[in-house]
């Protein structure tokens, strides 16, 4: 070999602009992912932005780091080949100290960099199931569902445990939908609020069943109901009602009891002819035995053998339980809650009335709500019961803060959500809920109907003012608490007249 020959075999390729950058660049985000990496493992409070600069955003840049030193040697090579022979390959010697030396050193830097990235994966697999992930990242955009969560039973059941279930292939469709949702927000696409249902969320067979499994209910559970009536006096009452739970299977109580419908042993499917499922004029139940029933809303023209177009849905948890974990509730009962708490004193005039009002009013952020709530319910004792301002003007205030602590969970003007935009489907008051079903104008051709008696679901034991309850364990006739309505009750639907707001 010629000296020429050996001076362009030994020259070292790695010594060019584009691999000394890759150098230097991969060694300061090797240092900046440490020191992140202890930042979020010595953080008292996990902060969302630090996980994405750790484990995805600054990796990132160290892998394109680590791809331009070997870039650029093969770039140097194939100027050097230009000018005189270079074998195809380069000549690895282990006999040769200096080949020993880099070889080495390449497996050592190799075995730390694939530690490194195992332990880095997995903690951006990790960080991209979190609940911070979830809910923080976006903030804008989830902090309602993300508040509401929350406030939930289920707080402390992570997010993808609901949303995403376990099995790879879950896994991966997350992920092809999360990419999506991550263009959405950067590119300010999404809705406001955001849509509901998600006709994508897995079947709660593999969700919600690996806790709460339909044989697992039986029986039935007291309800204990505190309502205020919009008046001067905040008249008060009080109901008391057992809902049969159970129908989980013929062996676990009351085979008609609420979970029935998504007993094993039977199967119901339905087709609603609207995006919210709130409007369901065709049904079908298929029984253990494999018989069917089709029950058809009357007047909606369609037939048993010609249902409507869309999903044919069988039924899940999902179907009632459609907010379990991202409930917005409505004005009026969360007002009476805290009324029946003592949150807000019940005993000043007119307050159930008007925390509602000041709950429904127009307000452009949380901060604006802060500041005006006050005032409207400061300027009407003021005006309207001024002894009671002049006597009460701290309860007036703790109500005022109580209000506005339940309007910063319940509403979100930047992303146009309250109760009104997510029905509820448990129940029957503000929303259609059991009466999408049972309305008894659902007849089957043998002239069935679905049952829209009360005592299906629950038995009244106790209802009336405090200190003048009426009770009757083996039930009571519901009586409506405000008499003026007297038995008109009888022939609507609750929701006709209840709309969560003034009443």
């Amino acid at each position: 070999m010629s000296s020429e020959e050996a001076k362009r075999e030994s020259r070292n390729y790695f010594r060019n602009w584009i691999s000394i950058a890759g150098k230097i660049f991969s060694i300061i985000c090797f240092v900046i992912i440490v020191c992140l990496f202890l930042l979020d493992f010595f953080l008292p409070q996990k902060n969302p932005y630090l996980g994405i600069l750790a484990y995805m955003v600054v990796p990132g840049f160290l892998v394109v780091s680590l791809l331009l030193i070997p870039v650029g040697a093969l770039i140097e090579r194939a100027r050097s080949r230009k000018s005189g022979y270079i074998p195809k390959f380069p000549i690895i010697d282990f006999n040769n100290p200096l080949h020993q030396k880099w070889a080495y050193t390449t497996w050592a830097v190799v075995t730390i960099f694939l530690l490194f990235s195992a332990i880095g994966i997995y903690k951006a697999y990790d960080f991209t199931e979190s609940n911070t992930f979830c809910g923080r990242i976006c903030h804008t955009v989830m902090e309602p569902e993300y508040t509401a969560y929350h406030q939930s039973s289920h707080a402390r059941v992570n997010c993808t445990h609901c949303h995403v279930g376990s099995g790879a292939e879950w896994y991966v469709r997350s992920k092809l939908t999360g990419a999506y949702q991550v263009y959405s927000v950067l590119a300010k696409a999404y809705s406001r609020p955001i849509a509901t249902p998600v006709h994508s969320l897995r079947p709660a067979q593999d969700t919600c069943e690996q806790c709460h499994w339909p044989q697992k209910f039986f029986g039935s559970i007291e309800q204990d109901h505190d309502y205020f009536l919009p008046d001067e006096t905040n008249t008060e009452w009080k109901t008391r009602m057992l809902m049969s739970i159970g129908g989980g299977s013929a062996s676990g109580g009351k085979k008609e009891g609420i979970h029935w419908h998504v007993s094993p042993e039977s199967k119901i499917y339905y087709v609603a002819t609207d995006k919210k499922r709130q409007v369901i004029p065709w049904i079908r139940k298929v029984g253990k035995d494999g018989k069917e029933e089709v029950f058809v809303e009357k007047g909606s023209g369609y037939t048993a053998g010609k249902p409507p177009q869309g999903e044919m849905r069988l039924m899940d948890c999902m179907d009632c339980h459609n907010r379990p974990s991202h409930s917005f509730r409505d004005p009026s009962k969360i007002v009476n809650e805290a009324m029946a708490s003592g949150a807000i004193d019940k005993t000043l005039p007119s307050i159930k009335r008007e925390a509602v009002k000041a709950l429904t009013g127009k307000y452009t952020t949380h901060e604006d709500a802060a500041e005006k709530i006050p005032e409207l319910l400061k300027a009407f004792y003021r005006k309207k019961y001024p002894e009671v301002w002049a006597r009460q003007q701290d309860a007036i205030e703790k109500a005022a803060q109580a209000v506005i602590g339940i309007y910063k969970v319940n509403f979100f003007p930047t992303m146009n959500v309250s109760w009104k935009e997510y029905p509820n489907n448990i129940g029957h008051l503000i929303f259609p809920g059991c009466f999408r079903c049972h309305d008894g104008n659902h007849e089957s051709p043998m002239g069935r109907k679905i049952s829209n008696e009360c005592t299906q679901c629950h038995t009244i034991i106790s209802q009336g003012a405090p200190g003048a309850l009426e009770t009757q364990v083996d039930g009571l006739a519901f009586k409506h608490p405000d008499p003026a309505v007297g038995d008109a009750w009888k022939e609507m639907q609750c929701n006709e007249c209840h709309t969560g707001d003034i009443e």
